[in-house]
């Protein structure tokens, strides 16, 4: 508390708190300072921290084999190494069938995350064949055109398990499904998705999964790549033999060691994502009722149970989220990773909204420690803002108000 303002996060899908667990285990895990591949006792602790690591990590997405994982420093880098080295090495690996060198065709959705959408734009300048899968209004992806594009020459479909934006849920396993029946492999950036809902990559039948610590209360700077046994890509990083070489460089101890501790706690998602899905709901039925001319996005639309994203008519989304910021909310326009562009959310545009419903947009995304009285107050500072906001434009001719 400072100046008697009480402080209040409501934008997890940037990122989320360090969780108490983690803090705790960093003392003992920061100890652990030798080189994981050095033979000698300086390396045991910390080769002991990345195997304990990966097979929680590795049990707590359902993956068949903790050697399916692959640590990394993020979800971009996870992103990059899959479109980018899936690409690699159909193009320069030996032994392959004249059909898979013919394997030049990618696609992903028009909503992906930037780490995803620029790198197909990469492609393209390499000589890639890239579509874009449109969504709708209500967020739900276009599966007409993507079996319509699908063919003998479709290398990867990357389409995200869940957008950061609006919540939606993407139908990944049967997108995988119909990605195999083709012969082409299946990514899902599921960096949205984990510590949110339950979630099983067997199940899901994808080939690869990206993951990024600090979207489930671990530490920055580190996260996972999903590789299922048996494909290959090429390194992104070239180096020494970390990671059965498949990513080099010297392991980030610590927080591959968080990330083991953080995914411990998976076990509690089906708990905490039912209280989240009801507090989400209770809250927009309140905005709705209490605050005129407010539309939820996606809001038929399976979403995840966190994440609300407002469009409120007349009020400018960027005023409005500093607005709240005095009063010691933290939410957000959109994606994080576009903060500073003037330009309406891209996520918005690509599902049709226009320019103007963009630039009025407001998410809002709980976490964990989230409790209904933070919501009420929050919802108390949202209807003054709002009317206060409005009455400026008001003053200026517009006709919208509370």
């Amino acid at each position: 508390m400072i100046q008697n303002k009480v402080f209040t996060y409501f934008d997890h899908n940037a990122t989320t708190p360090v969780c108490k667990e983690v803090l705790e285990a960093l003392p003992e895990l920061a100890q652990a300072w030798g080189n994981a591949s050095s033979i000698h006792w300086g390396g045991r602790m910390p080769k002991n921290i990345l195997r304990d690591a990966r097979k929680a990590v590795a049990e707590s997405v359902g993956a068949s084999s903790p050697l399916e994982i692959v640590f990394t420093s993020g979800g971009s880098e996870a992103n990059n190494t899959v479109i980018k080295g899936l690409f690699d090495y159909y193009q320069t690996a030996q032994f392959l069938t004249p059909q898979q060198r013919l394997r030049t065709h990618y696609m992903c959705s028009a909503v992906e995350h930037p780490a995803v959408i620029k790198t197909m734009e990469h492609l393209q300048t390499l000589g890639a064949r890239v579509d874009f899968i449109p969504v709708n209004r209500r967020g739900e992806i276009d599966l007409k055109f993507y079996e319509e594009h699908l063919c003998a020459e479709t290398a990867l479909a990357s389409v995200m398990f869940a957008n950061n934006e609006t919540g939606t849920l993407f139908p990944i396993k049967k997108m995988a499904e119909m990605a195999h029946a083709h012969g082409a492999l299946f990514h899902t950036d599921a960096v949205q998705g984990f510590g949110k809902v339950p979630l099983n990559l067997q199940e899901l039948g994808v080939d690869f999964a990206s993951f990024s610590g600090h979207k489930f209360y671990s530490l920055k700077g580190s996260g996972f790549l999903y590789i299922k046994k048996g494909v290959n890509v090429s390194s992104l990083i070239h180096g020494g033999a970390q990671e059965r070489h498949r990513r080099g460089g010297t392991e980030n101890t610590v927080g591959i060691g968080c990330l083991g501790v953080a995914a411990k706690r998976i076990s509690l998602v089906s708990e905490k994502s039912q209280a989240l899905a009801k507090m989400r709901d209770e809250m927009e039925k309140r905005i709705l009722t209490e605050i005129s001319d407010v539309t939820v996005t996606a809001a038929e639309t399976p979403r995840l149970p966190n994440t609300s994203s407002l469009i409120l008519k007349g009020v400018d989304g960027e005023t409005m989220l500093m607005s709240l910021d005095l009063k010691g909310y933290a939410v957000s326009t959109g994606a994080a990773c576009s903060s500073g562009n003037p330009e309406p959310s891209p996520v918005l545009l690509a599902m049709g909204l226009t320019r103007q419903e963009a630039q009025n947009s407001l998410r809002i995304s709980l976490g964990w420690e989230t409790t209904p009285e933070q919501i009420n107050g929050f919802i108390e500072a949202l209807k003054i803002v709002v009317a206060r906001l409005r009455s400026l434009q008001n003053d200026e001719g517009d006709s919208c108000h509370v």
